[in-house]
């Protein structure tokens, strides 16, 4: 596949990502917090992310900089990639619908906050996170380059060793044994699996 159709493709996939959020963002504008967890860390965290997955990227797409580090992939890896991404987006749009007036973009309970079991996360305590980790593949297949490519791989691994212990940790504090039969019922990732 011609780089700039498979750049092209991870950048409309980037912005269908960006614009998934925003009606989301609205409704937690709204919610009154009962519970927040934030700190320097998970803020830190975040922006490695957000530096993995958009902004490294962009480097890449729009500048020379980062070509020292471009590498070869045979057409199939990017056809790959492409079906990834749309997975990956899929999740990402279902997540956030399944979760309505529960999501929420950091560490937070919100007043009138339920557990999700139903769509998605029938069988996936974090589909969202499993939605990253899909993006961070496709990324790592439609950007040749192993900065930008691998940037947002290695984005998500620093979130999700360190931001999903306390996602579950404040979940069970929550939803106390509603969530722990759950979270024994259900895959935190990949489900089906094991």
């Amino acid at each position: 596949m011609n780089p700039f159709v498979s750049k092209s493709i991870f950048m409309l996939g980037i912005v269908f990502w960006l614009l998934t959020r925003i009606p989301y963002q609205q409704i937690q504008k709204q919610n009154i917090i009962v519970d927040e967890r934030k700190t320097l860390q998970e803020k830190i965290v975040r922006l490695l992310l957000l530096i993995g997955i958009l902004f490294l990227p962009l480097i890449h797409i729009l500048s020379p900089w980062l070509n020292f580090a471009n590498y070869h992939l045979p057409i199939w890896a990017n056809g790959l990639g492409a079906a990834i991404l749309a997975l990956s987006l899929w999740l990402f749009w279902r997540s956030h619908h399944d979760l309505g007036q529960n999501w929420s973009s950091t560490l937070q309970i919100r007043a009138g906050h339920t557990l999700s079991t139903s769509g998605v996360y029938q069988n996936i305590r974090h589909p969202m996170y499993t939605s990253v980790l899909l993006l961070s593949i496709a990324q790592a297949l439609l950007l040749a380059n192993l900065i930008a490519g691998l940037s947002g791989f290695i984005g998500f691994s620093i979130a999700y060793a360190t931001r999903i212990g306390q996602e579950e940790r404040m979940l069970l504090d929550t939803f106390g044994d509603e969530y722990e039969v759950y979270r024994q019922c259900t895959k935190r990732l990949i489900p089906y699996l094991f």
